[in-house]
């Protein structure tokens, strides 16, 4: 052992009417006094509802002062103390989640906190990952228990002016400006109109502005809103490492120029309603059925989006990478080999095609 002596451990002390005293023995005489038991008190018997939301990262003193202010508790210190109390208590941080939540002013202050720290939130949450479909958004709303699948695709569909004045007329459906995101809602306001509002809303304020600014300035590619969106949707798809977007974006952009079909596996899967895997990979058969959504058959881009969109597949169609790539295949990292030339791509495809093979099991 070391000649020289240990240091004490710090100890945490309040400035309490001008005197440093040890949070321990503050909180613990508080708590056997009269104040206490009137502070940690309901501040009324009539049990009346008042909604709060508490948002992520909101410091604990501004949650306390909150809730005294409207009434929910009696004193903003009682709740500072009990949460100090509980933390030394467990030897680590006590957490007050966000959400929003309906209080009773007949509830105590230790019902308060507990509902505020086991998150009954008076609002659900849902989330609606990069790159999912209208049809996928549907089946998670109708196994939450919210409305059925068919409700909300038919809500989706119904493309108005008077939805929001800068939707695309032209669009089938309003696939990719549903914005990816979480979102809160009351289960008594969840109906199909009301959650895709909430995701219109949250396109308008996230992606269009990027939209616009890109536009409104010397943009690299001027494209209208709508095909903004079909590419970023194919691109969404398609790429599956960060580094490797805005090539893909580039590829895209190069084949349009030259008039090539884009070829995106992505869009027959679409179009059929299908999921191919690397073990059960799109059929000939599959690739020459008619559809509008086939991009190996038409030309130019598919009647519309794909997909929902998240910002970096956005941004990366508005800046493609300038590249002389022309065509892309998927490894089995998620990345992919990139060629210039047909005869290129064809020998890459050869490449995995056998890599394929030897990992499938032989029956």
């Amino acid at each position: 052992m070391s000649s020289a002596q240990k240091m004490p451990k710090k100890r945490s002390n309040w400035l309490f009417y001008g005197v440093a005293i040890p949070v321990t023995i503050l909180v613990t005489g508080i708590a056997s006094s009269s104040w206490w038991i009137w502070a940690s008190a309901a501040p009324s018997n009539f049990g009346a509802k008042i909604r709060l939301t508490i948002t992520d990262g909101m410091p604990t003193q501004a949650i306390a002062q909150e809730l005294e202010s409207a009434g929910v508790i009696r004193s903003s210190l009682s709740l500072r103390l009990l949460v100090t109390w509980q933390s030394l208590r467990s030897n680590e941080p006590v957490a007050l989640r966000a959400g929003t939540y309906d209080f009773a002013t007949n509830q105590s202050l230790p019902e308060v906190v507990a509902q505020i720290q086991t998150a009954k939130s008076s609002e659900v949450r849902f989330t609606i990952p990069e790159g999912w479909s209208i049809a996928q958004m549907a089946d998670l709303f109708e196994k939450q228990g919210f409305f059925t699948a068919k409700d909300f695709v038919a809500a989706a569909q119904r493309v108005s002016p008077r939805r929001r004045n800068w939707i695309p007329e032209d669009v089938p459906s309003l696939e990719g400006f549903l914005f990816p995101d979480t979102y809160q809602i009351l289960p008594s306001e969840a109906t199909p109109d009301r959650i895709i509002d909430l995701m219109l809303d949250r396109f308008e304020q996230v992606a269009l502005p990027v939209y616009q600014e890109n536009q409104s300035g010397k943009p690299k590619v001027k494209v209208s809103l709508k095909d903004w969106v079909t590419l970023a949707s194919i691109v969404e798809k398609e790429a599956v490492i960060e580094s490797e977007r805005r090539i893909i974006s580039g590829v895209f952009w190069n084949r349009i120029r030259k008039n090539m079909r884009l070829e995106s596996d992505p869009t027959v899967e679409y179009g059929l309603n299908i999921k191919q895997t690397p073990e059960n990979p799109l059929t000939l058969e599959q690739v020459r059925t008619d559809s509008p959504y086939n991009t190996y058959l038409n030309e130019g881009l598919p009647p519309g989006a794909i997909s929902s969109v998240g910002l970096a597949s956005l941004k990366a169609t508005l800046d493609p990478a300038t590249t002389d790539y022309l065509f892309f295949v998927a490894k089995f990292n998620g990345s992919h080999v990139f060629s210039r030339s047909l005869e290129e791509h064809e020998k890459a495809l050869q490449v995995i095609d056998k890599k394929i093979q030897q990992k499938t099991p032989k029956q």
